[in-house]
Order: C-alpha cells, then structure tokens, then sequence
C-alpha cells in the first residue's frame, strides 16, 4: 500500500509547481483531481512539442491525475465544487494572492466546508509583503535573492541557469513538505491549516553558506571568488582540446593530491599557497592540451570527484541511471509509451503499476462515484 493511499487532493494550480507538487502526492498514492478551465484547460497543455491533443510537458507532470473541467466563476461554481471540497484531504492552488477568495473558494471559505482540509497556496512572494503582488518568474526570483549574482561567466555577466530551481526547489518541494507535515499534524489535532509556500524566499536555503559568511563575518559573497563560485582551482570548470568540459571538484586534500598527481601538474602549483588565480590557470592549460575521452578514461576508478560534463542525452543514456531503473515507470501517452518523469519518491512507496496516462481536459464527469 502507498503511504499517501486514500488522500483526495484538489489541484487547481497550473503550469509547474502546484502540479509538480500534486504529481509527487500521486505517485505516493494520492488521488489528484485537477480543476481546469473549460475549451483551454491548464496553459501547460498548449505548449510545445505536443504528443497528440496536450504537451510532452503537460502529460509529464500530470500523470495518473483525473481532470474536471469548470468555470470558476460560473453562479453554481461552488455549489458543484462542494462535495468534493467536503471530502477532499489537500487543497492545492497557485493564484496571485486574493484570486481564490474573490472566487468565493479562499482559505476562510473553505474551512467552513471541511474544517480538516490542507490548503495549500503557492506564490512567488507569498500572500503578504511589498512584493506580493509583483509578477515574476524563476529568472526574477533568482534575481532577486542573491542566487543569479553569484552565477556569471567569464565576461562576468550573470549566466541563464537552466532549472527552474525557484519554480521546483523554492516552490513544489517545500509545497510537498509541508502539506506532510501538515497531514501529520491533522492526524494528532484533527484540524487543516493553511500553507502559504513563497517560492523566492524558498531560494536563500540555498545560500547558507553565503548567508553565514554574511552574517557573522560581514563577508558577503562575490561572484568568482568564493569556494563555489570560481574562487579555487579545486572548484572549476576547464575546457578540453575538443571543446568538452571537465567539472573538476577535487576540494579536499587528498582528492586534489590524486589530481594533482594525475594530471602531471608542477609541484609549485600545487600547495595552498601558491596563488588560486594561477594555479587555475595551469590547471586550464593542462585540460586543455587533451580530449574529454582522454580525461575520463585517466580519471576513471580515481577518488578525484571529476566528470566530464555531459549532454541531458547522454545523461538519460548513462549506464548507472540505467541500473537504479530511474526511467521505469512509463507515460502512455496519445499511443505512445515515453518516461515517466521521475520524481523524489523512492520505489517502496510507489505504485508497481508502471504505466499510467495523464488526463484528458475534463474527462472526469463524476469524480464522486469511485471515491
């Protein structure tokens, strides 16, 4: 049996958090219904590629979930929505702040309907504050909470991150954290509570190290020169002769000692004296006098932490990620059968059924009759 077997989850929320959110309830055991609009459903299934009528990315992060089609602002919106809200375990939505309560469907609303109900609401910036009704996406949270500054290139120009690190790591992990604990915490008091997840200031967790340099020190981080952000030869990137890249991590001393040794680098370069910036340098030149194959294979079964950067191509492809099964589970998707997107949810907590589709807009007529 899946931990989360029996939970009723409403899902009103689009796009990435919210439903990346449900997905992790429902690959536990969660039933999640989606609530979407009528004729466009969630923005998400319009995007492209498309596989048959919805989105690769729609049906990636929408698997086994049922879907409704309503609108919410019709009269008897709420009055149809009720039985499900009075049944329903987790709430989830994703609106600015103030959108479910001038629908009639806010925190205060609902908890008159199930007092029990988990209502979780997802937001750049939270319900209150300056911010709070300022649009933004991951770009800007990032931004604006020190994360993109300690990201640059070699022109010194902040550098586009590719993950949605405020959308996933600021937004639906800490959603689904806290709906457990939430869930646990119903299970002692017999009360729901409110959740109110800020995706942006989610991000400064990831920032400890900088945060406490800051604050105790008064040593506010920069880019390109602290131990993560370029600042030493044994935390860098380096260019081979072929125009691949070794991530080159070797931090402790016994690491680099063996990195050292490997690539032949001069005794004078490699004590923690000698100058970081050179020293980089010689390293640089090093790497770049011989191809990427060259250096896996001299790194090969060496305690170096060093990898060749890979393509997502030939990540998916890897061997290692072969064996640990993480694209097992399967999508069937318009006759097709693709990955499943995996998720953080270790297999003795998922379902042995494999396969599953996403739901077509509103195909769920009467979600009540099987609950």
């Amino acid at each position: 049996m899946r931990p989360l077997e029996g939970l009723l989850v409403l899902d009103f929320s689009t796009l990435l958090p919210g439903p990346l959110a449900s997905l992790i309830l429902a690959e536990a055991g969660a039933r999640v219904v989606k609530i979407e609009r009528p004729g466009r459903g969630d923005e998400m299934r319009t995007y492209e590629p498309k596989v048959g009528d919805d989105s690769v990315n729609f049906l990636l992060l929408n698997r086994g979930k049922q879907s409704i089609a309503l609108d919410l602002k019709a009269p008897d919106a709420i009055s149809r929505l009720r039985p499900l809200i009075e049944r329903a375990d987790v709430l989830i939505e994703q609106f600015r702040p103030g959108v479910m309560n001038r629908l009639g469907l806010g925190y205060e609303a609902v908890r008159r309907m199930n007092s029990s109900l988990v209502y979780c609401s997802i937001t750049g910036w939270g319900q209150n504050g300056p911010k709070a009704d300022i649009a933004a996406h991951d770009l800007n949270y990032m931004a604006e909470t020190g994360v993109l500054g300690l990201s640059v290139g070699a022109d010194g120009a902040p550098v586009l991150p590719p993950v949605l690190a405020a959308d996933v790591a600021g937004g639906t992990y800490p959603a689904v954290i806290n709906i457990l604990l939430a869930l646990k915490q119903r299970d002692q008091s017999g009360r729901g509570t409110y959740l109110d997840i800020a995706m942006g200031e989610n991000l400064f967790t990831f920032m400890y190290w900088g945060l406490g340099n800051g604050f105790a020190a008064g040593a506010w981080p920069h880019a390109g020169g602290e131990l993560v952000t370029g600042g030493t030869p044994r935390y860098h990137i380096y260019r081979t002769a072929d125009a691949r890249y070794v991530a080159a991590a070797p931090l402790e001393d016994k690491f680099w000692e063996n990195f050292c040794r490997l690539i032949d680098l001069p005794q004078e370069w490699r004590a923690a004296s000698a100058p970081a910036g050179e020293v980089t340098k010689a390293v640089g030149a090093i790497i770049a006098a011989k191809s990427a194959a060259h250096w896996r294979a001299l790194f090969a079964g060496q305690d170096v932490c060093c990898s060749i950067v890979a393509t997502l191509e030939e990540a998916v492809n890897d061997p290692h990620f072969a064996a640990r099964q993480v694209f097992a589970h399967r999508l069937l998707a318009n006759g097709r059968d693709l990955p499943a997107l995996p998720v953080p949810v270790v297999p003795a907590f998922r379902s042995a059924t494999s396969h599953a589709p996403a739901p077509r807009l509103g195909e769920t007529l009467d979600p009540l009759l099987s609950i």
